[in-house]
């Protein structure tokens, strides 16, 4: 008898979305930091993201060639944006609090400590399975 039933989708474990409270710069009424509400991406998701975030780059001494680059802040932002469910990161009244017009500017605005969105960042990388993160990637390439 054949194991394979037990590789079909409806025995697939379904990651659960969870909380992270992302900044202490905005809490609830008895000053607790606000938990945001995460949510897994796919694998095409992160396809479809990592792809936008290629850009071409003119190879040194090789006329007419280039080759890709990822642009990792860009790619770590809509990583971020993509796995937030709350808030609302397209909401125009909330871009519009911040004088912003896009998610991406958005979660920089919302979470400005660096230290602090360094290390949601990492959270989301980590939640959606990244064992390495891109950082420790760029870091290793350039070694």
């Amino acid at each position: 008898m054949s194991n394979l039933s037990r590789f079909l989708k409806d025995n697939k474990l379904k990651k659960e979305n969870t909380k992270y409270a992302a900044t202490k710069s905005l809490v609830d009424e008895k000053g607790n930091p606000l938990e945001w509400l995460i949510r897994p991406i796919t694998t095409k998701m992160n396809d479809a993201i990592r792809e936008d975030c290629m850009y071409e780059v003119p190879i040194k001494g090789k006329m007419g060639m280039s080759k890709e680059k990822l642009n990792t802040s860009k790619y770590i932002s809509r990583l971020i944006v993509s796995s937030v469910i709350e808030p609302d990161l397209n909401n125009k009244e909330l871009q519009d609090s911040y004088g912003v017009m896009s998610a991406e500017e958005l979660i920089k605005e919302m979470i400005d400590d660096p230290g602090e969105y360094n290390d949601f960042a990492l959270f989301i990388q980590n939640y959606n399975g990244f064992t390495e993160t891109l950082q420790d990637e760029v870091e290793e390439a350039k070694n």
